[in-house]
């Protein structure tokens, strides 16, 4: 066997990353936004908040890095065929979790 095959889609991740970068500062621009919420589902269902998008490794994989919850270090390797959408919303604050005491 002379090659290996890998899963994924082969082609020019760095190009493909730059355009979806271009993409997201178009829509910032377009809707006048402060910041732009990313989301990537994958054909798994899951679906990923992004904080930045990666082209590496390359060989047909990119690296997805999630908005951490509580500081945690988190990136996920994947297949540039597993992604099913990428979602460009308004970002909006988070909701604090918790009991709110009435003002005294």
């Amino acid at each position: 066997m002379s090659q290996i095959w890998l899963p994924g889609s082969a082609g020019p991740q760095d190009e493909l990353v730059r355009r979806i970068h271009q993409r997201i500062e178009a829509f910032q621009t377009t809707y006048a936004l402060d910041a732009v919420a990313v989301e990537v589902e994958l054909f798994d269902g899951s679906l990923h908040r992004l904080s930045r998008l990666i082209a590496e490794p390359g060989f047909g994989f990119i690296t997805l890095c999630p908005v951490s919850e509580g500081g945690e270090a988190e990136e996920i390797i994947i297949p540039v065929g597993a992604v099913q959408a990428i979602r460009l919303a308004r970002a909006e604050p988070e909701q604090r979790l918790g009991f709110s005491l009435p003002e005294s």
